[in-house]
């Protein structure tokens, strides 16, 4: 069989500012494609791409050259298989636990959805991105962590900073600089609390680690914390901003949905539409072939969800957003063993919970003008801001 076609003319910088015309040509023409300027092999079609997830023993997560490494100065979870990932896995799971997102995280993010919706003016136009998605994703991720004590602003800030890390495939080496700063910042603010939740009945995740019968070591405990910051943050935020802009630009199903109560489909779409993260890696164990091209032993793959979500054999107009899109198989919670950890919480707090509140608040909630909202990012992707005038 061949061998994975070659790109060396795409950038990175080209991925990061617009890359799904670039997924559609690749879909159409090379849907197994070697880019040279990520040092991966793209698979850009659903099928592919979750027949790799849910196979861990041909396609492990432990990418040697991944920037997550230095991004987190640690080998995550996110980078391990089998026992290994299941034991950290598992020692965070406790924290969301059915009983605990019924009886304390919906409940707690209810009251902080009211409180941040309060504060915002009305009448006013206003940045979402930075006066409610951003501010509300860091607090709710900050007491889910057990690190109440950080604020609004740190933990936005650490978030896009090991974001940017993580995803950083160009290796631009500000960015790691700064990622070691944010680790410094977070690792003080988790001895910190330490302190105050050793022995308490508390039910953070960090809490759930430390007083577990058998704790893991404090540098994962870290890790899974660092995780949680980077990828909680960002997905509840860009998750909430993402929908919003659907919706508002899409105002006959905007009416549909308040008329249905369809809020949840929202999300579903809208995270099809411009999935929260991306990519993922995966290293091959043995020689294996994928879509008739031979993929040898240690070559390292890239699922891109974000193509995965506009395969055209599945859906119907993949780059218009779409309400009430059914059925809506996206990839962009993943799957297999490495299914993302907060997905009930996210479809919980923004589907079920801020969507229909911000739109209960503000019913006739305008965008100032679409064409100026900036969207960026290859690895994790989402809008920079994103003015609205509420009313």
């Amino acid at each position: 069989m061949p061998q994975a076609p070659i790109n060396d003319t795409v950038t990175i910088h080209q991925l990061i500012d617009d890359p799904y015309p670039i997924y559609r040509r690749f879909r159409q023409e090379t849907p197994v494609v070697h880019v040279k300027a990520v040092g991966r092999t793209m698979l850009t079609k659903a099928a592919h791409t979750r027949a790799v997830k849910d196979n861990p023993g041909l396609f492990s997560s432990d990418d040697p050259g991944t920037p997550q490494t230095l991004a987190f100065r640690t080998r995550t979870m996110m980078r391990k298989d089998g026992e290994e990932h299941m034991c950290e896995r598992m020692a965070m799971a406790p924290a969301l636990s059915p009983k605990n997102l019924k009886q304390i995280w919906v409940p707690g993010y209810e009251v902080l959805t009211e409180k941040y919706l309060d504060a915002l003016p009305r009448g006013e136009v206003v940045d979402l991105f930075s006066l409610l998605a951003g501010p509300i994703s860091g607090r709710k991720v900050a007491d889910f962590c057990g690190l109440t004590q950080v604020s609004d602003d740190d933990m936005q800030r650490w978030c896009q900073t090991l974001i940017d890390a993580a995803g950083n495939f160009g290796w631009f080496q500000d960015l790691f600089d700064k990622a070691d700063k944010v680790n410094d910042e977070v690792d003080a603010a988790v001895a910190q609390s330490i302190v105050r939740l050793q022995g308490a009945d508390d039910q953070s995740a960090l809490a759930t680690m430390i007083n577990a019968e058998n704790p893991i070591p404090l540098s994962q405990i870290q890790a899974n914390l660092k995780l949680a910051i980077s990828g909680g943050v960002n997905e509840s935020r860009d998750s909430m901003l993402t929908t919003i802009f659907g919706l508002l630009t899409n105002p006959d199903q905007l009416e549909e949905v308040k008329r249905t109560n369809g809020w949840g489909g929202a999300f579903e779409e809208a995270v099809r539409w411009v999935a929260p993260i991306q990519v993922s890696s995966r290293r091959v164990t043995e020689d294996t072939e994928i879509g008739g091209i031979d993929i040898p032993k240690d070559e390292v793959v890239m699922t891109v969800q974000a193509s995965s979500n506009h395969d055209e054999e599945l859906f119907d107009e993949p780059e218009k957003f779409n309400a009430f899109r059914r059925p809506n198989p996206h990839q962009s919670f993943g799957s297999g063993p490495h299914h993302c950890f907060g997905t009930h919480l996210a479809r919980m707090t923004v589907g079920k919970t801020m969507l229909p509140l911000i739109f209960e608040r503000f019913p006739n909630m305008q965008l100032v003008d679409p064409d100026t909202v900036k969207w960026t990012g290859f690895g994790f992707r989402g809008p920079l801001s994103m003015p609205v005038r509420l009313q």
